[in-house]
């Protein structure tokens, strides 16, 4: 091994592909920042105004909807909450009047008469 070689450990070459892949990132990161300023150069003057505009504008709308959706589903479970209390008042008040004569038979579809003797 001559002096100017580096041992091939494993250190080493995990070190070398550290910075190969740290070169590769930069370059990339330059290479998208350059990318956006070519697309931004294509672009007239106001455009970022306008689209800042329309972004707030779009996620505005959103929220509405959301909220009156919201609204929507609140609403809607506080109803089935008073019906549910009103069903349970109702059932409380039939079982304790008459000893359920206006309730269904609960033997099923099917009743078989027996005989006793």
């Amino acid at each position: 091994m001559t002096e100017n070689q580096t041992p091939n450990t494993p250190e080493a070459e995990n070190a070398s592909s550290k910075d190969t892949f740290a070169q590769f990132v930069e370059h990339q990161s330059k290479a998208v920042e350059a990318g956006l300023k070519a697309v931004e150069t294509l672009l007239p003057p106001g455009f970022k105004d306008h689209a800042k505009v329309a972004g707030k504008e779009f996620a505005a709308g959103f929220k509405v909807l959301v909220d009156a959706a919201i609204e929507g589903i609140d609403k809607a479970s506080k109803d089935i909450d008073e019906k549910m209390k009103a069903s349970k008042r109702a059932s409380a008040e039939s079982t304790s009047d008459d000893a359920g004569f206006d309730r269904p038979s609960t033997t099923g579809p099917s009743k078989v008469k027996v005989q006793v003797e």
